[in-house]
């Protein structure tokens, strides 16, 4: 394998907008909100942004086809910029993209940043039609909640799990992501519910409930990246710099013949491998320090916690139930309200868990804060479906750490 970028790329800044039903700002205003907060943490001006990325998913409902609305949002100077999608792995798709700059020499100063509007286009979070006969026969089959209740049914049978422990389970995450998005302004859904209000609440495909499920919203998040020796002669002192950035495609093995089991994610298991070779982890259940998911459902967040070899294969239930990946657990998981309660704006929700990370490593995460700030922070990105995605995983900490 490759050396690699560990500590190669610090994160000169990061901002995050509101997310939410935004119907008072157009995508430019989002990239803006999250362009301005980071811009004023890197301490630096428009015109030393060497190139840009642009991460949006669902491109005809708000910004259109190119990188070209970023660039005018902005005024970025006349430098490249490029937009790129990989479903829900686009904002650390445009991270990578920047980092990957910054690494190889190209850029000293490079922006990622992700948006995507969602809430006033009437978009429900199911998949688009495509055109001609099959497609639609096709699409109109398929729904995101109906293929990840197929991979709760098949760890169930794997793993001789009943259903009430897995609906206990899915429940608890949902109520620990909720608790934790009390405590933070920026996240869509604030209100904390029960135990009882999940488990018993309208079933959307079985075994997933209302709860369980992840909803739209409208956001965008930001990140200026540069080498570490540029950050400390900018004036920083405390920086936060790349461990490992993986990124892992189906191939086609999950859906075209049966090898897979359908009760985990491949791409997954193949990109935290390398990621946590890259970054010089050897035990990530001891050096992890905090971890986001792509919790789109709550059984996702279950099976990725184990597929990350954060949990035993079989054992993320125990580990949820006793409180592990609580606020104040061993590794907490969705510090910040996950997926589950900041929504999915696509292009936005990879660099939204970035910027959680950083914030809590820098001992900048407010009242959610971990009494002691993490040593690592690894963020889990999962677009597409079980049998045919792909995965991003994003690894940081401190600088020489």
């Amino acid at each position: 394998m490759p050396a690699g970028i560990r500590d190669k790329v610090a994160i000169l800044g990061m901002g995050c907008s509101k997310f939410g039903e935004r119907w008072d700002c157009d995508a430019a205003d989002l990239i803006v909100e999250a362009y301005a907060e980071g811009m004023r943490d890197a301490g630096i001006e428009t015109k030393q942004i060497d190139a840009a990325w642009l991460a949006t998913a669902i491109e005809e409902q708000h910004v259109g086809k190119s990188a070209v609305p970023l660039a005018t949002a902005l005024r970025l100077p006349f430098i490249p910029v490029t937009r790129v999608e990989n479903f829900c792995a686009s904002g650390t798709e445009a991270f990578r993209g920047a980092v990957y700059a910054v690494a190889s020499g190209a850029a000293d100063i490079a922006l990622a940043l992700g948006v995507e509007k969602l809430k006033d286009t009437g978009y429900g979070g199911l998949p688009q039609r495509g055109r001609g006969t099959l497609n639609n026969m096709i699409w109109s089959n398929l729904s995101a909640p109906g293929l990840f209740a197929q991979l709760a049914s098949a760890y169930r049978a794997k793993h001789g799990i009943t259903r009430d422990d897995l609906k206990r389970a899915m429940a608890h995450i949902s109520v620990k992501s909720h608790d934790n998005a009390a405590r933070n302004a920026k996240a869509h859904l604030r209100n904390k519910i029960t135990m009882d209000a999940v488990l018993n609440a309208p079933m959307v495909a079985e075994p997933l409930g209302l709860f369980d499920c992840c909803g739209v919203s409208d956001g965008a998040a930001c990140a200026i990246v540069t080498s570490p020796e540029i950050a400390r002669a900018l004036g920083k002192t405390d920086i936060v710099s790349v461990k490992a950035l993986q990124l892992s495609v189906s191939n086609g093995l999950e859906a075209q013949h049966n090898s897979w089991d359908g009760s985990y994610f491949h791409t997954t298991r193949i990109a935290a491998r390398r990621a946590y070779q890259e970054a010089g982890v050897e035990k990530p259940r001891e050096e992890i320090s905090l971890v986001d998911v792509h919790d789109c459902f709550s059984v996702t967040e279950l099976v990725t916690l184990e597929d990350l070899h954060l949990s035993p294969e079989g054992g993320a239930i125990k580990d949820v139930l006793d409180g592990f990946y609580d606020a104040d657990g061993t590794i907490p998981c969705q510090i910040d309200g996950g997926l589950k309660c900041f929504g999915h704006p696509i292009g936005a929700s990879g660099l939204r868990m970035i910027y959680e990370m950083y914030l809590q490593i820098l001992g900048r995460a407010g009242e959610r804060q971990r009494q002691t700030p993490p040593r690592l922070g690894m963020t889990h990105n999962l677009g597409g479906f079980p049998h045919q995605n792909v995965c991003s995983i994003a690894i940081v900490g401190r600088y020489g750490n």
